[in-house]
């Protein structure tokens, strides 16, 4: 017979699993969670016990799946503190009773600043705007806190300006606030979400919410698009460290007070004083998709949608979220942007969500019946705001038409006003005043405060796992000779990672991050201060033999769709990281390996190369909180142990792409949850470094150049004549006399997949170049292809356009004069062509331009999707060869 003690655990078990029912959130995933957790205690009772509770556990999990194949999942309802205010819904309605069809639709409509003028706030009076990842106020990348300030003192000005549209009623600025106040120059950056989850503590990020809302603060901006509480189970996508982690447990634990940091409780002090709204975001399955694809189908039943997928918003919305924001993935075809049931039913009526529903980048575009310039559809199924970044004129005519049209019912466009303007009034929009006349603007020290850095360094050293420590080589004294080497070490672009600064983080520098400090610095000035040396080499060559090696090595900056990957293995066609380990090892040189990486990756190459490895993640602005963890102090003592634990498993192999706790083939590498200390005595035995065969690529029917992103290997050069053609890296440029012929990111199908190009009256003869780095060796491969890519018209031409395709040193496999199509195209439409390769046969010879597009004098034209294909569709427009 069991004791009371055993009576008391089962008990305690049967008492769990009734909770999650009565409260409406059964799921197989909880009764997974509470046995996991019960069963290890049941083992320290006796074997035997321990056997029972598995065996009652085993019971549960049968029946519950055998209901749940009956039943429709149930929602819970988590907006239970969050009371309606009678007084604010009574002065909604006097705004609603007094407002046009125009100005309600204005509300709900949000460009970006990029495309938008302060003369056009003035006239439409659109309820917000937003900066996207590449834009800063007057196009200033390194525009100073003062200057945002000064901008958003701009748009608020002219939006309550009634003289045109006679609405007075405020604007609000959203921005991404991803990892601190991170697309500002100057501003803390904290460790991006994968780092946090390692850590492994709610208080911490609620500290780091508040701190970043005072930041944002300072700069006048009221709303922010965080958090994301993503559930990512294949690591292969892109955006894998904005998630917390693979598991809804840790989501679930983190997105509530990261929301009341940013927000403040419910109660006297929510959206008071410095704090913002916040977002959470995305809804729903973002991290799901089929094969780790961006934006791609989410293919799952709805139980587990809810179980896994839903856990952050279920705190975020209990805390008290203004607004959520829906998710550019599909959930089993359907996109869910278009998707009324969950948008309305389960976002809204189900769980009781009383925000606002705001849609991502011209994810509208997607939805099935709906354009860049319109759709009913979404704000039918229940977006409320919608992000139009470019396009918003059109989308804004178009929808106050649909409305009169009664495509949008009035009834839904009254909802969306009333969920958008309950958020304005809460947060006090009405009654704050111009941005820099507010209490919180008095207080600019806030931003990169000296208490906000100290926590992001907390946050570093809390975030850090370490994977090996054989022979503990670490500690690391700071009185050694240390040698600090790779390309990562001086780089905190590379530490940084995505949404730093600029959206891709690609075409940053040191000089982008003025407060920061790179790992490489913390490292030399603790060094330094113990009386050790220190030497920088990225190559690891040095003057004098040291006593150990920090090589800081990891990939490259990304963030959405660009970063999205098909194997797992790190560096898997260079390995020049691995030759610098093995140069180092070859020298018997002690190697503390300090890995950056947005997700865990294939290393067991490096691993093998390395005596101690640290997955450090994206670290952000504070690189010391590394050394205060390598290092110990002037006495040899530790400064500070690990603590981080794995939030996302290790791959033991290179193929184990969807690698998740508690699935039922659940082999890692190193397990979720696995973290070594300095107490630790683990040795890391050699690793299999045996690799899948390379997918087969297929480029039979098309091959990418520029389509979405740049293809390895190719750049955009500007040529005006001078000496050099200026080879622009990021998404805009000027050539190289800095005004005859410019680029910048526009819109066609995804966020900045196009490039507009503008030529000045002063620019006769300059040219744009898709340009292969290194040649392509022969024509011939090319032969029987087209070159494919989409043009859109944006200003029309007075003299001569050429497009030329596939071009060496003297000669182009096609040429052709873009006049008489462009007579023909109407602005700002997209229209898709294609160039035959055949059209110079002959010609053998070096490729060094895909394309080159030249003008002698005022033209604009946008270019996007451009590709090697075999095939056309019907609609494409094919410029033959010209006699």
């Amino acid at each position: 017979m069991p004791g009371a003690l055993e009576m008391i655990l089962f008990k305690t078990i049967i008492d769990a699993i009734r909770h999650y029912y009565v409260s409406n959130y059964a799921s197989t995933h909880n009764i997974i969670t509470i046995c996991d957790r019960y069963e290890g205690t049941a083992m320290s009772f006796s074997p035997k016990f321990s056997h029972s509770v598995s065996v009652l556990c085993a019971a549960l999990f049968t029946a519950h799946s055998a209901i749940a194949t009956q039943l429709p999942t149930r929602w819970p309802a988590v907006n239970t503190t969050l009371k309606p205010d009678a007084a604010i819904e009574q002065q909604i309605d006097t705004l609603l009773a007094s407002m046009t069809i125009e100005q309600k639709v204005a509300q709900i409509v949000q460009p970006e600043i990029g495309y938008l003028t302060v003369e056009q706030m003035r006239q439409y009076g659109f309820g917000s705007y937003l900066n996207g990842g590449n834009t800063a106020p007057y196009g200033q990348k390194q525009a100073d806190a003062k200057t945002w300030l000064k901008f958003a003192d701009a748009m608020y000005d002219a939006s309550v300006d009634t003289s045109i549209d006679g609405s007075s009623i405020p604007t609000i600025w959203g921005t991404d606030a991803m990892h601190g106040h991170s697309n500002v120059y100057g501003a803390t950056l904290f460790p991006h979400n994968i780092g946090l989850g390692a850590a492994r503590d709610p208080a911490l990020i609620r500290h780091i919410g508040e701190a970043t809302a005072k930041e944002v603060a300072a700069t006048g901006i009221e709303w922010m698009f965080a958090p994301t509480v993503a559930v990512v189970r294949d690591d292969r996508w892109g955006r894998t460290y904005e998630s917390y982690a693979e598991d809804p447990e840790i989501v679930a634990s983190y997105a509530g007070p990261m929301i009341k940091g940013v927000q403040g409780e419910i109660g006297d002090n929510f959206l008071r004083y410095f704090h913002r709204l916040a977002t959470a975001k995305h809804f729903i399955g973002d991290g799901g998709t089929e094969n780790g694809i961006d934006r791609g189908d989410t293919v799952l039943d709805e139980a587990t949608l809810h179980d896994i997928h839903a856990a952050g918003y279920y705190t975020a919305i209990a805390a008290g979220a203004q607004s959520v924001m829906a998710s550019f993935n599909s959930w089993n075809g359907k996109r869910v942007h278009g998707d009324y049931y969950l948008l309305t039913d389960v976002l809204k009526q189900q769980m009781g969500f009383t925000g606002f529903v705001i849609s991502d980048w011209n994810a509208h575009k997607f939805v099935d019946g709906c354009d860049l310039e319109h759709c009913a559809a979404a704000f039918n199924a229940g977006v409320d705001v919608m992000m139009v970044p470019e396009h918003f004129e059109a989308f804004y005519h178009n929808t106050v038409q649909q409305v009169k049209d009664g495509i949008i019912p009035l009834t839904r466009l009254d909802d969306a006003v009333r969920r958008f303007l309950r958020a304005k009034i809460r947060f006090g929009v009405f009654n704050r005043g111009k941005p820099s006349s507010r209490p919180e603007s008095a207080s600019p020290e806030w931003f990169n405060a000296p208490a906000h850095r100290e926590l992001a360094r907390q946050a570093v050293r809390q975030s850090l796992v370490l994977l090996k420590n054989n022979q503990n080589i670490l500690p690391i004294s700071a009185t050694s000779r240390v040698l600090i080497a790779g390309d990562g070490a001086d780089n905190i672009a590379k530490q940084a990672g995505g949404w730093s600064v600029s959206w891709q983080g690609t075409d940053n520098t040191n000089a982008d991050f003025p407060n920061a400090t790179s790992i490489y610095q913390g490292l030399r000035q603790q060094i330094d201060a113990a009386g050790g040396s220190v030497e920088l080499s990225v190559d690891g060559s040095f003057k004098a033999k040291p006593d150990v090696a920090i090589v800081v090595i990891g990939e490259e900056p990304y963030a959405e769709w660009f970063g999205d990957i098909q194997r797992l293995e790190y560096q898997y066609s260079s390995k020049s990281d691995l030759a610098l380990l093995k140069r180092l090892q070859a020298q018997q040189i002690p190697i503390v390996t300090v890995f950056l990486s947005g997700r865990p990756l294939w290393v067991n190459k490096e691993l093998n190369a390395s005596d101690a490895f640290v997955a450090a993640w994206l670290p952000g602005s504070e690189g010391q909180g590394i050394a205060d963890v390598l290092l110990t102090d002037h006495a040899g003592q530790i400064q500070y142990n690990f603590s981080g634990k794995l939030s996302f498993s290790w791959p033991k192999y290179d193929d184990q792409y969807v690698l998740n706790v508690k699935d039922t083939d659940y082999d890692p590498l190193f397990a979720y949850g696995y973290g070594l200390s300095y107490a630790d005595k683990v040795t890391v035995a050699p690793l299999p470094e045996k690799t899948s065969p390379a997918p087969v690529a297929n480029h039979q029917e098309q091959q990418p150049l520029f389509v979405r992103n740049l293809t390895e290997g190719l750049a955009w050069l500007l040529d005006d004549g001078s000496e050099l053609p200026a080879q622009i890296d990021g998404p805009a440029g000027t050539s190289a006399n800095g005004h005859s012929l410019t680029m910048q990111s526009v819109n066609l199908a995804y966020q900045e997949d196009g490039r507009k190009f503008v030529w000045q009256s002063s620019a006769a003869g300059a040219s744009a170049w898709l340009h292969y780095i290194s040649p392509r060796p022969s024509t011939a491969p090319l032969q029987g292809k087209l070159l494919q890519l989409s043009i859109r018209l944006d200003q029309a031409p007075t003299t001569e356009v050429t497009l030329a395709a596939m071009c060496g040193p003297t000669s182009c496999m096609h040429s052709v004069s873009l006049q008489p199509l462009l007579n023909t195209l109407a602005r700002g439409q997209w229209q898709t062509i294609a160039l035959p390769l055949h059209c110079n046969s002959a010609a053998s010879m070096s490729v060094t331009d895909a394309l080159r597009l030249s003008s002698n004098g005022p033209f604009s034209l946008a270019i996007a999707e451009v590709a090697l294909v075999s095939n056309l569709a019907n609609t494409v427009q094919i410029l033959d060869c010209q006699p």
